[in-house]
């Protein structure tokens, strides 16, 4: 079988990754080549991806845009390892790196949301329309788009008369992340459906947003315009048909799961858990100096690239420095070596997804975050590892400011990340929704039990008590203080009962999320009406 992937990210393609999104797009071809399906996969080029050594130049694409005929080149490209079956390929335009060369995502500001991303996606979307209809991929038996970013595609193939063929193309459309729907005006804006495609007749009751019927919603119609609908695992598949309730903490379809429960009904709606994958021992378990000593050089590598030092470096600085002196000087104690901090870890982009409940203020005014620091106490320490929304990050700063053991380390490293996998005793994962989560699985892979919030992919990845530590609450403030219950029973069970931790740890890391099960799972349940084409 011949598949198409269209996405905004593919980390097969060096820069081409911001979040979990680029992973899978990375790994689900492999995996699907590797049953003996031929994968081709495209993206925008960004103004970078195409001079990447080995970039291959095949061609020009005549579209229409905005009112105007416009042209996208069209390269081949090689991927960090190249694969057997596994094609690449990236489209270039200037509006492609609108953001500036490589950058994937530009910020809008908050009156004109998704502004320049979307115009940029819809002009990606007609340009692999365009290359399909001309062949430039060869016949293709299934066309798989990925979130709202190549949404656009399922629009042109349902009303745009030049783009018809692709009708007979079996269309799936996978949802990562229904929280960024990448909503338009459907008029009266540079950046809405009526200025990019001005000839479109489309049945607008399929693709305008529930919440503001005056505009598109491309994630809306991705999922109301294509054969099969995918989320990234079960769970999550059954909260999106759901209504949200922001205020008691649920998370579901925001705003479209009356689509999302008519989609099951039909039976075009399918949750498949992502995979992960186990390339075997990759990062030795460092001693809490030697992982703090890594984190201070990185940082220093952070504040180099800047004139000024940011207060989040300094803070964690001071906290690195005093931290390697007290274990420095245990070690040389004639007593010898203390014995090892209890360490909790976290790595992940600063959201309020992944924040909400840390935020959350508790009967005494503090925050929980300030609660499970109070239990780590003096014999343990919190390493938090991202960057992202300004004002959390701020918070973090903040509270890394009045308490010792609280490391923020604001920025990414992926050496870092992969040796807090490797040596924590306890990965902190309390997302107020999770599609599916990458994060706990690397963990996990690594041999560190997840405290996680039951909910999305992490609920079908955590087994309380078994290979890790789960929570739930029916509110918000249920769902901090069940964190906070169950952060303290965890960090007692180690002292308490090491056998017990340990044969929960070593189940973390038996546990296996095989991309090759997803593979086959894939085309059991979103591909299967193209084999019988």
């Amino acid at each position: 079988m011949k598949v198409l992937m269209v996405a905004a990210e593919n980390d097969a393609i060096p820069g081409g990754k911001v979040g979990g999104i680029g992973d899978v797009v990375r790994d689900i071809p492999i995996a699907l080549a590797s049953k003996g399906h031929q994968v081709d996969v495209v993206t925008p080029g960004y103004g970078a991806f195409s001079a990447l050594p080995g970039s291959e130049r095949v061609g020009t694409l005549q579209v229409m845009f905005w009112g105007q005929r416009q042209a996208v080149d069209i390269f081949r490209v090689p991927g960090k390892k190249p694969w057997k079956n596994v094609t690449l390929w990236v489209l270039e335009h200037p509006l492609f790196a609108a953001g500036g060369p490589g950058k994937i995502y530009c910020d809008d500001p908050g009156n004109r949301p998704f502004a320049t991303d979307a115009s940029k996606f819809a002009l990606f979307s007609v340009a692999v329309a365009q290359a399909i209809i001309e062949g430039r991929f060869a016949a293709i038996d299934v066309l798989h788009l990925h979130d709202w970013h190549a949404a656009m595609v399922s629009v042109l193939r349902a009303f745009d008369p030049t783009y018809k063929a692709l009708k007979s193309i079996h269309t799936v459309y996978t949802i990562h992340n229904l929280a960024l729907q990448g909503v338009r005006p459907m008029a009266g804006d540079e950046s809405s459906l009526r200025a990019w495609f001005p000839y479109l007749n489309y049945d607008a009751q399929r693709l305008n947003d529930p919440r503001a019927p005056h505009c598109i919603n491309p994630m809306r119609a991705g999922i109301n315009l294509s054969d099969k609908v995918h989320a990234v695992s079960p769970t999550y598949a059954r909260e999106i048909q759901q209504a949200s309730d922001p205020v008691q903490g649920f998370f579901g379809g925001e705003g479209l799961h009356e689509d999302l429960e008519r989609a099951a009904k039909e039976n075009r709606l399918h949750g498949i858990l992502n995979g992960c994958e186990y390339p075997g021992p990759t990062t030795k378990t460092l001693s809490a100096g030697e992982l703090f000593l890594q984190c201070e050089t990185q940082l220093l590598q952070w504040v180099g690239r800047k004139p000024g030092v940011e207060s989040a470096h300094f803070i964690a600085s001071r906290r690195l420095a005093h931290n390697i002196s007290a274990l420095s000087s245990a070690a040389n104690s004639p007593q010898g070596l203390q014995k090892q901090p209890f360490l909790a870890t976290s790595v992940g982009r600063i959201t309020d997804q992944k924040m909400l409940l840390l935020r959350q203020r508790m009967s005494d005014g503090e925050t929980a975050l300030d609660h499970l620091l109070n239990v780590l106490g003096d014999e343990g320490m919190l390493v938090l590892l991202g960057s992202g929304d300004v004002g959390l990050e701020q918070f973090l700063t903040e509270v890394s400011s009045r308490r010792t053991n609280f490391i923020f380390l604001k920025g990414y490293s992926e050496t870092i990340s992969l040796s807090l996998y490797s040596s924590g005793d306890l990965f902190l994962m309390p997302s107020s929704f999770e599609p599916c989560g990458i994060s706990q699985m690397l963990a996990m892979r690594a041999g560190q039990p997840c405290l996680v919030h039951s909910v999305g992919g992490l609920n079908d990845t955590v087994r309380d008590a078994e290979d890790g530590f789960a929570f739930s609450g029916a509110s918000l403030q249920q769902q901090a203080e069940n964190m906070i219950v169950s952060f303290k029973a965890a960090v007692q069970l180690k002292s308490a009962d090491p056998a017990q931790w340990q044969r929960i740890a070593s189940s973390a890391a038996a546990a296996r999320f095989l991309w090759s099960d997803v593979a086959d799972e894939v085309v059991r349940s979103l591909y299967t009406n193209s084999l019988h084409r």
